[in-house]
């Protein structure tokens, strides 16, 4: 972990039908929010902040607390926008953060989605070696996930593959049966929930454009400046607090910079391309198939990933995205794509990744490339079965030298603000599953930090 340095009320109608959702968000659109200062603001309605504001909130009932998000719902990008694993927590460094709170995590989602009834699935992963030379990384995952205390990890041999998956091929794998699926989207709208049948407000709407110290009392208060942050909208509407706690996801980096801190590190979006199995094909994946990481190249990897609806994902491709929302080819937005070729660091990490970054390019674009790629692992796997599906858009953090930032950062600004704002700058994946882990991690700084 690095450490630097009266709106529109709503409620959580993301859980109902989506013509009771509209109707209830058209008569909820009408109210003025009664109150406008809070003790804490949580900006950005992702499942980070969402996870944090509902931990915050349970530990420190008497505290009043808001979620700020810019968009109309909850959890429209990063939670909304990935591959729906429940991951075990076998990648990571024996010891580190990343692990602790991934291990932790799954378990604590598991406890989640029981207590509050969520669907998943426990549907399991293989992470299959099918040339001899991805063996000895294979076995070294095996052991780091030993020492990482994964549930009911084992080796399994060829023969075994095809017991638990009929139509994949591979020499050896790594059986991982606590992997599982589930919606995040849902679960993020249920801690948003939970927030607020406890006493949360969330504001929607609400883009962030400023944060700053205020020079007077918000009109009409007799509050005098016991909520001295002003937080304004791109509207010119004003929320004010005592503290704030940013978890911007792919705007990380700007809201930091609002309140002084450095531009580094900075947010590069990388889009991920997913091809979908035709519906008659979802017979040739069971569960979770994933490749043997290659450390010698930055991302994961394409794979083989059921869906809670019933779907099959099957990829991505990891490109950079002309847009930091941009989830089709061809979206772009001059700033975002400006501010990522200017960036030093991204110029550095394309040029050490140059054929990696064209060969995903290239499958990007013709998708016989990709399922070239999907048939090391299901041979049956045809260009026929297959077609264009959805994208998501991963926030990526990058130093000035061109590394991918894979720790937690926290920084906090500088002059009388830095004292009362903290920024979640970077929250590594696997965020949606460490989420409620992360949560209590973040609370615990904030606590710290803003003595609570």
């Amino acid at each position: 972990m690095i450490r630097c340095g009266s709106r529109k009320a709503i409620s959580a109608t993301s859980l109902l039908t989506r013509s009771e959702s509209k109707c209830a968000q058209s008569i909820l659109n009408t109210i003025r929010r009664n109150r406008s200062s809070y003790d804490v603001a949580v900006v950005g309605g992702g499942i980070v902040g969402l996870a944090t504001a509902r931990e915050l909130i349970l530990r420190h009932p008497s505290l009043s607390f808001v979620v700020l998000e810019k968009e109309k719902e909850l959890a429209v990008h990063q939670s909304g926008h990935n591959s729906g694993v429940i991951h075990s927590g076998i990648y990571y460094t024996p010891g580190s953060l990343k692990a602790r709170l991934c291990v932790r995590g799954a378990t604590l989602a598991y406890q989640y989605c029981e207590t509050k009834g969520i669907p998943y699935q426990r549907c399991g992963k293989l992470i299959v070696a099918v040339e001899q030379e991805e063996i000895p990384r294979l076995k070294a995952l095996y052991e780091r996930g030993l020492q990482n205390n994964v549930r009911d990890l084992r080796m399994i041999d060829a023969k075994e593959i095809r017991e638990r998956e009929p139509y994949c091929r591979g020499l050896m794998a790594l059986d991982s049966p606590y992997t599982g699926i589930v919606d995040w989207r849902l679960v993020a709208h249920t801690y948003g929930k939970e927030f607020q049948e406890v006493g949360g407000a969330v504001v929607m709407e609400f883009e962030v454009a400023d944060i700053r110290m205020a020079s007077e009392s918000p009109e009409g208060t007799a509050d005098g400046m016991k909520y001295p942050i002003s937080i304004k909208s791109s509207k010119e509407e004003e929320v004010r607090c005592r503290y704030v706690l940013t978890c911007g996801g792919l705007y990380s980096d700007r809201l930091s910079q609002i309140s002084g801190c450095s531009s580094e590190p900075r947010i590069v979006p990388f889009r991920g391309d997913y091809l979908v199995l035709k519906p008659e094909k979802h017979y040739l994946v069971k569960g979770n198939i994933y490749p043997v990481p290659d450390p010698r190249f930055p991302f994961l990897g394409v794979h083989f990933t059921p869906r809670m609806d019933g779907s099959v994902w099957l990829g991505p491709n990891a490109v950079l995205a002309f847009k930091r929302e941009g989830y089709r080819l061809y979206d772009f937005n001059m700033r975002d794509f400006g501010d990522a070729l200017s960036f030093r660091g991204l110029r550095k990490l394309v040029f050490r990744n140059l054929v990696y970054g064209v060969g995903e390019m290239y499958r990007g674009i013709f998708i016989s490339a990709q399922v070239k790629l999907l048939q090391r692992y299901i041979p049956e796997l045809s260009i026929n079965d297959v077609l264009r599906g959805p994208a998501g858009v991963r926030a990526q953090a990058l130093d000035r030298d061109g590394n991918l930032v894979d720790d937690f950062v926290f920084d906090g600004g500088v002059g009388a603000i830095g004292s009362r704002v903290l920024h979640v700058r970077n929250a590594p994946s696997p965020a949606a599953t460490s989420s409620l882990a992360i949560g209590e991690m973040i609370a615990d700084e904030v606590e710290s930090r803003f003595q609570l």
